[in-house]
């Protein structure tokens, strides 16, 4: 089965509601689908991670341009 892709909008969203909304996302998905989360506050650069590793999901890239902060995440187990 191949990994599904999905897009979180979590733009103009402050701390916690970007990790709140990605958890809830994460719950509809499979382990090994992709999650693509696109924030505006910077405050996910540390804390989408921090959620990652306690959580047993993966941080595959993180980019930021034009205000933006951009953080792929594998679903875990």
């Amino acid at each position: 089965m191949q990994a599904l892709k999905e897009t979180l909008n979590a733009r103009r969203l402050l701390c916690p509601l970007p990790v709140i909304r990605t958890q809830d996302k994460v719950k509809q998905l499979n382990p090994g689908d992709l999650l693509e989360i696109i924030c505006t506050d910077p405050g996910v650069m540390h804390d989408i991670p921090a959620w990652c590793r306690i959580n047993g999901h993966t941080v595959l890239e993180t980019s930021s341009g034009n205000h933006e902060y951009i953080i792929t995440i594998r679903v875990g187990e």
